[in-house]
């Protein structure tokens, strides 16, 4: 028989006894808990906070009477251990009810005293008085009280992890004005920043105001304002701190046991202890939980990974191994999944950031595919991210965000992981499939495939943060999207032909054969069609634009600004009663048609969107059902380019639903190839002459007027039309100073073709132009803005002439010739002046 003692319950500690009872009914096994409730689900706080999860009992995985009862074990509650004698192998404890402390003798003793919530020395935080940390019930008691109180109008959550992630979806759902701030410029560091972009898109569109890149400078007013490190001052009823834990290891550290860089525990692959001073291995105490480093599975390397998994699963191990059942001990994957309103997160192994930082080379895989057939109601995107080795093609790690089905794709990998699966496998995973759970074509199963192109050559990859500089160093970018896709949105620079005309124009593409070309699509799958069609015309050199232009766009998302009134900034109601819809206070107007684009791909609901707004009469509402999110921002962009208006945007469920108004037909863009209208006309401006330039601006405002489409490129010298008088452009190198200062700087020091006398002849027109009331070129430059002419500044020869972005006028866009061309293409009026 022996006597074996546990410090600490819940996940780890209370396993571990469960464990140990089962092994043997001889064994005297004594369990101390230093508050009140031995094993609770701490994961599900939040939704308690939040009244997702309404019985407070539900939250008590076991209690006192009910484990001692069923386990037959002696469990001390408000019972703190205060020290450890490793040599006479002794505990002392306090009982805190009666202040009693005591000596227990142990032949084994696990330690699971888990992590505590960091809490900074951050100035005002003592006096502050509604400041609240949670880790335990008494904190959300505490928490709970506060909030159904009725008095909490604003609440700030600092730190965007899971809890702070969760509590502040929790506390939005019960009605309260809540901001999340985050020091990092992301939440959720599992996730790369292109993956957490998704979840800040999210936060937004359930009215969560999101702070990244900015931290607390100190509380004032008794914690009633949190002034941030940018000088922003939030007003707060109450404040979540949730920047992190750190291990609870004060009782090792007073044992002279072994702690890491981070104050974590150092263990033995079978979780024994280690004497700080000798090395020495104790083999009679343990150490599971969150108080201790684990080996982390894909590294080999120590880390430390505060999850329920791993606690349990350690506290089981240990148990064995105290048995004489020896479990090998393969590390921590880290495997964990989060709900943040209509979006489920998850992740496993490594993301890029850490293999970055440990020097680790990798692969990445990104995907989006439907979480079920797309045919069944209800299908929603998910977006893959895989990394793996690409010497070995062993999974690294692997993240998801989506609905439902997400953590099953990341549960699939995690398990490929563990046996040792690689990469390539993931194509001939047999998986289930019927409509309303999967394709026949899992996603798991598309990221082998899209690994299998790229390890068997048929392209090379470039992600989302290469593809601007690449263009801006004279790279060519083919985006194989139908033109109303890209009309809605594209890379600045991008050259547009649809994949289904690919075959009939592949002589439009202006570069040699063996030139590095780089496809995109929304995704990648419509690009990868294109580069076997390319491959098959003799193009040697291909790269697919690593998750699309759906990517690219997320990885840009900017948040949106701070809205500290107290409400919703969407109001989430049912806009099914009888189809009348509020747009704006001029009263209500019927809805003339209804179109249902869930589930469906992109460019399915752009289709459908103009497939339904042809049907209508101008002034006529139209409402879009989508559950993508990214197509909330795409419908934006094309009713601005298309003249129609955006009444509103609501969420229901997990479905976002926008109501359009038709606009006028003379305001109304076709959505069909310009071939078809001719209302196309542009300008390309060489010259940097004040007449020529004028008379392109006389022009642009006539054809304009005329209601054509009017785009003015402005390369090489008629870029000095566009400079700001006091505009600086920073980092230049002294060539490209001495450049610029020899150029003319804005349109009213540009010289004249003829006739320019050191400066007099403009002088002279511009005394004309006025006497005769004509405009000058500064205004009229702004009224062609306004007339909705288009301003496109060529990004090569801002390049080659020094010319940075911050030196040219506002409304102006920066893009290559590729984006001229696509404008210019099937032009009624083309002109170079």
């Amino acid at each position: 028989m022996k006597k074996i003692l546990i410090i600490g319950g819940v996940a780890g500690g209370a396993t571990a006894a469960a464990r140990l009872r089962r092994l043997s009914e001889d064994d005297e096994i004594i369990l101390f808990e230093r508050d009140e409730y031995i094993s609770f689900a701490n994961c599900g706080l939040p939704y308690y906070i939040g009244n997702v999860i309404k019985d407070r009992q539900k939250l008590l995985v076991q209690t006192v009477d009910g484990m001692s009862k069923r386990f037959n074990l002696d469990i001390r509650n408000f019972s703190e251990v205060i020290s450890i004698d490793p040599i006479a192998k002794t505990v002392a404890v306090k009982n805190h009810q009666t202040d009693e402390v005591y000596t227990e003798s142990f032949d084994k003793l696990i330690l699971s005293p888990g992590a505590k919530p960091i809490a900074p020395p951050i100035p005002g935080l003592s006096e502050a008085q509604n400041v609240l940390t949670l880790r335990n019930i008494p904190d959300t008691d505490k928490i709970k009280a506060i909030v159904d109180g009725g008095k909490v109008g604003r609440a700030v959550v600092i730190g965007g992890g899971f809890i702070g992630v969760e509590m502040a979806e929790n506390l939005q759902e019960l009605g309260i004005n809540v901001t999340l701030v985050e020091k990092m410029n992301q939440v959720l560091k599992p996730l790369d920043f292109e993956m957490a972009q998704l979840v800040h898109q999210e936060i937004n569109a359930n009215c969560v105001n999101l702070i990244l890149e900015d931290g607390v400078n100190h509380f004032q007013k008794q914690g009633a304002e949190v002034v941030l490190e940018s000088g922003m001052v939030l007003q707060a009823d109450l404040v979540i701190l949730a920047i992190g834990v750190v291990p609870e290891n004060a009782l090792a550290k007073n044992a002279n046991l072994k702690c890491g860089p981070r104050g974590h525990i150092v263990t033995t692959e079978n979780y024994e202890v280690i004497n700080a001073d000798t090395e020495a291995v104790n083999p009679d105490i343990f150490a599971i939980g969150d108080a201790i480093e684990v080996k982390d599975f894909v590294t080999k390397k120590q880390t430390a990974i505060p999850l329920a998994w791993p606690a349990n699963r350690q506290g089981r191990v240990v148990a064995d191994y105290i048995n004489g059942i020896k479990t090998k001990n393969l590390g921590i994957q880290g495997t964990a999944v989060a709900k943040v309103f209509g979006k489920t997160i998850a992740s496993t192994g490594n993301n890029a950031a850490q293999l970055d930082i440990k020097k680790i080379n990798y692969q990445v895989v990104i995907a989006h595919r439907a979480n079920h057939a797309g045919y069944y109601p209800n299908s929603t995107n998910i977006a893959l991210k895989l990394l793996y080795d690409p010497k070995s093609l062993q999974i690294l790690g692997a993240q998801a965000v989506g609905q439902d089905g997400t953590e099953k794709r990341i549960d699939v990998i995690a398990t490929a992981m563990k046996t040792g699966a690689t990469v390539l496998d993931l194509q001939d995973f047999e998986l289930c499939y019927a409509p309303p759970f999967s394709s026949a074509k899992d996603p798991v199963n598309i990221l082998g495939y899209i690994a299998s192109n790229i390890e068997t050559g048929v392209y090379k990859t470039v992600e989302w943060f290469e593809i601007d500089e690449i263009i801006k160093n004279g790279g060519f970018l083919l985006d194989v999207r139908t033109p109303i896709e890209f009309s809605a949105g594209a890379i600045k620079g991008a050259f547009n032909i649809e994949l289904d005309t690919l075959r009939d124009r592949i002589d439009e593409i202006p570069i040699a054969k063996d030139t590095p070309i780089y496809v995109s699509c929304q995704v990648g799958q419509r690009a990868y069609l294109a580069i076997r069609i390319l491959k098959g015309h003799g193009f040697t050199n291909v790269y697919n634009v690593s998750g699309g232009y759906s990517t690219y766009k997320t990885a840009r998302y900017q948040l949106a600004q701070p809205d500290f009134t107290i409400g919703e900034c969407i109001p989430k109601k049912d806009e099914a009663d009888g189809g009348n819809v509020d747009h704006g206070g001029d009263g209500n107007q019927v809805i003339k048609k209804k179109v249902d684009v869930t589930g469906l791909q992109c460019p399915g609901p752009l289709m459908a969107t103009y497939e339904a707004i042809q049907g209508v009469e101008a002034g006529d509402l139209v409402q879009i059902i989508a559950t993508d999110f990214g197509f909330v921002s795409d419908i934006k962009s094309w009713c601005e380019t298309n003249g129609h208006t955006l009444v509103s945007q609501i969420t229901q469920g997990k479905s976002f639903v926008s109501v359009i108004r038709k606009g006028d037909a003379g305001e109304t863009c076709s959505l069909m190839p310009a071939v078809s209208t001719q209302k196309n006309a542009t300008l390309v401006v060489f010259s940097g002459e004040l007449d020529k330039v004028l008379a392109s601006m006389i022009i642009a405002q006539g054809a304009a007027a005329q209601g054509k489409n009017v785009t003015l490129f402005f390369t090489f010298w008629g870029l000095n039309a566009l400079r700001r008088r006091d505009g600086k452009g920073h980092n230049k190198t002294f060539i490209e100073k001495m450049f610029g200062a020899m150029m003319p700087k804005g349109a009213a020091r540009l010289p004249l073709s003829m006739m320019n006398m050191l400066g007099a002849g403009p002088a002279m027109i511009k005394g004309i132009m006025k006497k005769k009331h004509v405009d000058d070129l500064d205004t009229m430059i702004k009224k062609a803005q306004n007339a909705g002419v288009r301003f496109i500044a060529c990004t090569m020869s801002m390049d080659l002439m020094g010319i940075k972005e911050e030196e040219l006028i506002d409304g102006i866009e920066f893009a290559g010739v590729g984006t001229y061309i696509a404008s210019n293409e099937n032009a009624g009026t083309t002109l170079f002046v």
